[in-house]
């Protein structure tokens, strides 16, 4: 059981460590606490002994854990409030301009979290969310040009006009039709392209891919340009002015991360209710084993949902962040009243 005065402390290293990206030791804490270093060094030894805190292997200073961070934002945030000096008009001012559809709104409004937090941003729509693949057929317009409609189960009908090899059988490529609507059906937009690739060694798909691998592949694009027309990101280059991204292989392999349509995994699988905030190695996505996501829904109309959410470091300013993602879910929502 931690003690009031060990959530002092532990809510002050947080906030230090984050404001510095340093190490926290006991003489830093005394100049701050009316305790001598004696006494914090014992408050910080059981924080480490509970899960709390770690001791980095470069300095007698202690960092927070993803148990101590999960435990800031879901204990410590609460009883002390969130950051109260926050600046919400500019916020406000964007929300108010007519002249803005709601994409545009949209898209300034996650421009402007990444300023306003100096983190990544990511709006997810609510077709991304919750749009599953109900039929696919395929309109032929001129030559090797066709338009590829995608029907959901919302109702919403997408498309995108492809360009298929010079060649192409019709019947052939009515098979491929035949066999994408039946390894596809119901399966969320956000996934199809992983289905396709973990269903690749199908025997159907593997007879077609000897005749038809460019068709396979014209397919493939397609359905990743669905994919990435479904959301917001900005602020990508945000993450490499972080302390913890100075490695180059952690930074490529962070910007591959980006330029993916893996960024749908990280966002699409949110609590749908409420916040959700998930820190280093619970993302299960290699790429963000150093950082932490909050998310937060918005409601669009009954049954359908959007989320919006913040990418960054474990040592993130949770206490700016969550409040700041809360108060735009629920502009971002009335955009879809109007």
């Amino acid at each position: 059981m931690i003690t009031e005065r060990q959530k002092t402390v532990l809510k002050l290293i947080v906030e230090e460590f984050v404001r510095t990206a340093e190490p926290i030791g006991s003489r830093t804490l005394s100049k701050i606490l009316d305790y001598s270093s004696a006494t914090i060094r014992n408050d910080m030894a059981d924080l480490e002994e509970e899960g709390y805190l770690e001791k980095t292997h470069s300095s007698s200073g202690r960092v927070p854990s993803e148990k101590g961070y999960h435990f800031y934002v879901e204990v410590l945030i609460q009883e002390n409030g969130s950051d109260s000096d926050l600046d919400l008009t500019l916020i406000d001012d964007l929300f108010k301009n007519q002249d803005l559809n709601r994409d545009e709104a949209i898209e300034q409004a996650m421009n402007l979290l990444s300023q306003l937090t100096n983190y990544t941003t990511i709006a997810l729509g609510p077709s991304a969310r919750n749009s599953r693949v109900k039929k696919i057929e395929l309109v032929p317009i001129y030559e090797e040009m066709c338009v590829l409609l995608v029907i959901t189960n919302l109702g919403h009908v997408e498309s995108k006009n492809i360009t298929l090899p010079k060649g192409t059988n019709t019947e052939e490529l009515k098979r491929v039709i035949e066999i994408f609507n039946e390894i596809l059906y119901d399966v969320p937009i956000s996934q199809v392209s992983e289905k396709i690739h973990y269903d690749i060694n199908h025997d159907k798909i593997k007879d077609l891919l000897d005749y038809n691998e460019k068709i396979i592949e014209t397919f493939l694009d397609a359905f990743t340009r669905f994919t990435q027309s479904k959301y917001y990101l900005s602020g990508q280059s945000n993450m490499l002015y972080q302390p913890e991204f100075s490695d180059v292989e952690r930074v490529r392999e962070l910007m591959n991360f980006f330029e993916q349509n893996d960024i749908l995994k990280l966002v699409d699988h949110s609590d749908s209710t409420g916040l959700t905030v998930r820190i280093g190695r619970e993302n299960q996505i290699s790429a963000m084993k150093n950082c932490s996501v909050i998310m937060v829904p918005y409601e669009v109309r009954e049954g359908e949902k959007g989320t919006i959410a913040v990418v960054g470091p474990t040592r993130m300013e949770y206490q700016k962040v969550i409040p700041l993602l809360k108060y735009l879910a629920a502009h971002m929502s009335k955009l879809y009243k109007k």
